[in-house]
């Protein structure tokens, strides 16, 4: 398996999604975590950077994932407008 360097994690109420690619942006880990498994994943990888979306919970698990040796940050959510969609 090609090294992870950056992890995209979408955090929701049980189950987590887990998106990873190398340092050419290829994709080399898809995977549902359910959230008593969350941190026990990410203490098996190497330090990595990993993104998250800004929500409620996600400072929380900002702070657990760099108790981990992980490089968290969190990223402002995109919206887009009806009309922008459209096009």
């Amino acid at each position: 398996m090609q090294a992870i360097t950056t992890i995209g994690l979408d955090i929701a109420k049980s189950v987590f999604q887990v998106h990873g690619v190398d340092a050419n942006g290829q994709v080399v880990l898809r995977r549902q975590l359910k959230r008593r498994y969350v941190l026990a994943f990410f203490e098996k990888l190497a330090p990595c950077l990993v993104g998250i979306e800004a929500c409620a919970s996600s400072h929380h698990w900002a702070r657990q994932l760099q108790c981990a040796s992980d490089a968290a940050r969190l990223c402002e959510a995109l919206r887009q407008t009806t009309k922008e969609r459209c096009h």
